[in-house]
C-alpha cells in the first residue's frame, strides 16, 4: 500500500479521498488555487501545496504544476478525483513517465472509451448494444442533417467528448437543427476543447441506468449493481438512487453482463461506469437498452452504491492502483436496501436553474440521521466559505440509506427539510418537491420528469404572515432581550404614555413589507404588517422558528425552503436611476456570442447575447421592444449584476428573459 498519494482535485471528492486515505494510514497532500487557500481539503489533508490562480486551466488542469507537486512532497500515486484531469490520457501518461501511479485506469483505456463515437463503435464489436445514430468522423452540416433525418426526429446532437449535460441539444425539427448544432459546438468546445458531436435517436421515455464495475490489472472485472440517474435537469443529474426502481432480474443480469463485457474488452483497471440509456416505454425489458458511454472514473454518485454494497469505493481504488487484487469476487457482492443522493447546489431552481454564488453565512445539516435511516454528508464547505463563480458549485451530496425504497425516500425528504443553508440560493427546496412528487415517489421516473414538472416543482409559496413576523422578530432584535433579575431591565415593554414599537422594513425579492415590532410589558411581541398580511403575537408563532441572521438577511426555514429577507440600511441611498433601462446579468460568466447591435431595434423576445457560466450558455432575450444604446462586448468576463444591454429609452424596468438550450 502506498505511503503517501496527492489529490489532484479539490472539494467534496477531495475531502472524501483525505478520510479513506487516513483510516487506511496512507497520508495525503492536497493541492489548492488561490480561491482555494483556506479551503476545508487543504485543512483536512497533511500536507498541502498551491499550485496556481483560480481559474480551473490556471491550477487544478495544470497537470505539470499538479506532477512537480507530487514529486516535490514525495507522494508516490496521483488520485484524480472526478472532473478536471481525471479522464485525461496524456495526463495519465505524463504521471506514468515521472515515475508516478495515477489511481485510475491506464491512458490507453481511457482513449479506447473517451471520444464517444470510438467508444461506440468498439462497443459494436464486443456485441454491447449501442444506441441508434451516427457515430463517425465526418462532421459536415450537411451530412449531420441528412444522418438525423434518417434517423427520424426527435434526435439528440452530442459531443463526442467529455459528459456532465454539456453539449447536448435535443432537436424537434429539422428547421432546427443548424442552429441546435451551432449551440452543441460552441459549448462542447468551450467545456471540453472539441466541437466534434454524434447524432443519436431521441428515446421517447429513457431512462438514464448505469452500472458500476471495477478491474484489476489481473483481468478481473465484478459489478457492483447499477444506479438509477434519471432524475436530471438540464442532462445533468440531480437524485441518484441504487437500485433502479422496477429492475428486473433479466434486464439486471443482460445490463451487467454487458457492462462487464465492455469492461474487459478494453483491459479495464480501476473504478468505472458504463452508462445506459433505457427505454422505459413498455417498463423495463432486457432488448430495450443500449451502451451510451463509459466513465473511466469515479462518479459522482459512488455513494449510493456504497451505501448499497457496504464496500468503500476508494478504498478499493488504492488497493488496486497498488497492485492488489480486487477484494471481493462477484458471489462475495450483494445487495442491501436502498439508497438515495441528493446534489445540494448554490442555484436558482426557479429561474431555471442559473447557478449562484455567495457567502454560506448559515450551514447546518440534519443530525442524527432520520429515524431507521443512515445518513453520509459530502461536502467540501464550511459555514463561513465561499461558493466562488470559478468551478461547480455543488454545495454537498445528502446521501440516506433505508430498509427499502420507500424508507429510504422518506428519510431523503425528512432530511432535507432539516437542512439550513443562507447566503445563497440553494436548490433544497427543489429537490424536496422532486423527492415528494407523485411520479418519483412510485419510481416512474425518466429523464424528463424534471422538465415536464419544472413548473411545479420549481414554485415556491409566498412566506406566510408567521414567516415574516419571525423575521421582522429576528430583524429587530426583540428576542435578544438579555435575561436578568434586575427589575428595571424586565421592564421590556414598559414606556410611560404609549407602547414600545420600532418600525421595520424587510425585503422580500423585489416585494418590500413594513413590520411594526410592539413590545408588551409580558414580554410577549405583537408584529402589525400591511395587508394582505395579519397582524401576529408572538404566542401565535412557531416555538422557536429555525432562522439565521447574516449581514443585512434574516434567513427564516420552512421545511426545506429558506425565506430570505433582506433588512435594508435605513441610511443607504439605492442608485436606482442606473438600472431603469438596462439588463443586468443574472450570474458571474462570459459573454459568448453578441447578436445584437448599438443602435439596432429589437423586439421582445428576440436573443440579444449569450452568457457563458459553468462551461452553459445562457441565452439572454429582450424583454420589450426598444433601441439598443450599448450591448457589452464578446469576450466580456462579467459579474452578477453587470449591465449588459443599456436601451436608449427609460421603458419600466423588466427581469431578465432567460432560456437554456
Amino acid at each position: 500500500m502506498f505511503a503517501k498519494i496527492l489529490i489532484a482535485n479539490r472539494g467534496e471528492i477531495a475531502c472524501r479521498v483525505v478520510r479513506t486515505a487516513r483510516r487506511m494510514g496512507v497520508r495525503s497532500v492536497a493541492v489548492y488555487s488561490d480561491a482555494d487557500a483556506h479551503a476545508l481539503h487543504v485543512e483536512m489533508a497533511d500536507e498541502a501545496v498551491h499550485i496556481g490562480a483560480s481559474p480551473a486551466n490556471e491550477s487544478y488542469l495544470r497537470g505539470d504544476r499538479i506532477i512537480a507537486a507530487a514529486l516535490a512532497t514525495g507522494a508516490e500515486a496521483i488520485h484524480p478525483g472526478y472532473g478536471f484531469l481525471s479522464e485525461n490520457p496524456n495526463f495519465v501518461d505524463q504521471v506514468v513517465a515521472a515515475g508516478l501511479i495515477f489511481i485510475g485506469p491506464s491512458a490507453a483505456s481511457i482513449r479506447a472509451m473517451g471520444l464517444k463515437d470510438a467508444a461506440k463503435r468498439l462497443m459494436e464489436k464486443a456485441g454491447v448494444p449501442v444506441v441508434p445514430g451516427y457515430h463517425g468522423e465526418a462532421q459536415e452540416i450537411v451530412l449531420l442533417a441528412s444522418k438525423a433525418r434518417e434517423i427520424g426526429y426527435p434526435v439528440l446532437i452530442k459531443a463526442r467528448a467529455g459528459g456532465g449535460g454539456k453539449g447536448i441539444r435535443r432537436v424537434e425539427h429539422p428547421d432546427d437543427f443548424s442552429e441546435a448544432l451551432s449551440g452543441a459546438r460552441r459549448e462542447a468546445k468551450a467545456a471540453f476543447g472539441d466541437d466534434r458531436v454524434l447524432v443519436e435517436k431521441y428515446v421517447d421515455k429513457p431512462r438514464h441506468i448505469e452500472v458500476q464495475i471495477f478491474g484489476d490489472r489481473f483481468g478481473n472485472v465484478v459489478h457492483l449493481y447499477e444506479r438509477d440517474c434519471s432524475a436530471q435537469r438540464r442532462h445533468q443529474k440531480v437524485i441518484e438512487e441504487a437500485p433502479a426502481p422496477g429492475m428486473t432480474p433479466a434486464l439486471r443480469k443482460a445490463m451487467s453482463e454487458a457492462a462487464v463485457k465492455a469492461a474487459k474488452a478494453i483491459h479495464y483497471s480501476g473504478a468505472g461506469t458504463i452508462e445506459f440509456i433505457v427505454d422505459a416505454s413498455q417498463g423495463l425489458k432486457a432488448d430495450r437498452f443500449w451502451f451510451m458511454e463509459m466513465n473511466t472514473r469515479l462518479q459522482v454518485e459512488h455513494p449510493v452504491t456504497e451505501m448499497v454494497t457496504g464496500i468503500d469505493l476508494v478504498e478499493w481504488q488504492l488497493r488496486v492502483a497498488s497492485g492488489e487484487k480486487l477484494p471481493k469476487t462477484q458471489s462475495e457482492i450483494a445487495l442491501s436496501g436502498h439508497a438515495f443522493e441528493a446534489r445540494i447546489y448554490a442555484e436558482d431552481a426557479a429561474r431555471g436553474f442559473l447557478p449562484a454564488t455567495g457567502t454560506l453565512h448559515h450551514l447546518k445539516f440534519p443530525q442524527p440521521a432520520p429515524e431507521g435511516a443512515t445518513m453520509r454528508v459530502e461536502t467540501g464547505v464550511r459555514p463561513g466559505d465561499a461558493i466562488s463563480p470559478f468551478y461547480d458549485p455543488m454545495i454537498a451530496k445528502l446521501i440516506v440509506h433505508g430498509k427499502d425504497r420507500r424508507a429510504a425516500l422518506a428519510a431523503l425528504g425528512e432530511a432535507l427539510s432539516q437542512t439550513e443553508i443562507a447566503g445563497s440560493t440553494v436548490n433544497t427546496g427543489f429537490l424536496a418537491a422532486l423527492a415528494a412528487d407523485a411520479a418519483f415517489a412510485a419510481g416512474d421516473v425518466d429523464t424528463g420528469l424534471i422538465s415536464r414538472h419544472q413548473q411545479a416543482l420549481t414554485a415556491v409559496a409566498p412566506p406566510s404572515g408567521e414567516t415574516i413576523a419571525a423575521a421582522a422578530l429576528a430583524a429587530s432584535g426583540a428576542r435578544d432581550l438579555p435575561s436578568s433579575d434586575d427589575p428595571w431591565l424586565s421592564l421590556a415593554g414598559y414606556a410611560h404614555f404609549h407602547a414600545v414599537v420600532r418600525r421595520m422594513l424587510l425585503k422580500f425579492g423585489e416585494q418590500e413589507i413594513v413590520a411594526c415590532v410592539s413590545v408588551r410589558p409580558d414580554r410577549r411581541f405583537e408584529v402589525a404588517l400591511e395587508a394582505p398580511y395579519d397582524s401576529v403575537n408572538s404566542h401565535d408563532l412557531r416555538t422557536a422558528p429555525r432562522l439565521a441572521r447574516w449581514p443585512g438577511h434574516v434567513t427564516v426555514f420552512e421545511g426545506a425552503i429558506g425565506y430570505d429577507f433582506a433588512v435594508p440600511d435605513p441610511l443607504a441611498r439605492a442608485d436606482e436611476a442606473a438600472a431603469s433601462g438596462s439588463l443586468r446579468a443574472p450570474m458571474p460568466g462570459l459573454v459568448k456570442l453578441v447578436r445584437a447591435a448599438k443602435g439596432e431595434a429589437v423586439i421582445k423576445g428576440q436573443p440579444l447575447l449569450i452568457l457563458e457560466a459553468m462551461k452553459m450558455e445562457h441565452t439572454i432575450a429582450a424583454p420589450h421592444d426598444g433601441l439598443i444604446a450599448e450591448i457589452a462586448a464578446e469576450g466580456a468576463q462579467v459579474t452578477d449584476g453587470t449591465v449588459l444591454v443599456h436601451f436608449a429609452e427609460e421603458p419600466q424596468l423588466t427581469p431578465v428573459s432567460l432560456s437554456t438550450k
